[in-house]
């Protein structure tokens, strides 16, 4: 039997932590590892004491056919980046590594673009977060170093 590496043994609990998401679109799971020790985790879902999507028996960003990536505003869920950030103390994101795993709600095929919104990535800099390790298929992954987020700043108007 081969050992698992590292980036996959956590990229595996983060889909396990995906089990809880309560969105009928797409369901993500993140967690927070510094110094190889799980910091925090999240799921995406309606905020605390709100009634989710699942509740519902709706997404209604589906219901009004918004593509995927547009008009967050519109949506129910706090982000499982967002969840696992605030989850945290930023003495314990300093330097660490989110791990994020996604997966469409539906059919449970495992999400092979996911990446994380422009609010979480600010979310995600300001926490202090080194580099974020997204899932791309069962074994094989993304590293993103955040500096290249800060760097390639999407919050700029694009020139013309």
């Amino acid at each position: 039997m081969r050992r698992i590496d590292k980036e996959n043994y956590y990229l595996d609990i983060a889909e396990t932590v995906l089990e809880r998401s309560t969105c009928l679109r797409r369901c993500y799971g993140a967690i927070i590892v510094k110094n190889d020790e799980i910091v925090s985790t999240g799921y995406n879902g309606a905020p605390r004491g709100r009634r989710n999507c699942m509740d519902l028996g709706h997404c209604t960003r589906e219901a009004m056919n918004v593509p995927s990536g547009e008009r967050y505003e519109l949506c129910r869920s706090v982000h499982a980046e967002m969840n696992a950030i605030i989850s945290a103390a930023r003495r314990d994101t300093l330097g660490s590594t989110l791990y994020l795993a996604g997966r469409e709600a539906k059919s449970g095929e495992l999400l092979h673009d996911a990446t994380s919104c422009s609010m979480c990535r600010r979310l995600i800099i300001n926490a202090g977060i080194q580099r974020v390790v997204i899932r791309n298929t069962d074994t094989e992954y993304s590293v993103v170093h955040v500096e290249d987020w800060v760097r390639e700043d999407d919050s700029l108007p694009q020139a013309t």
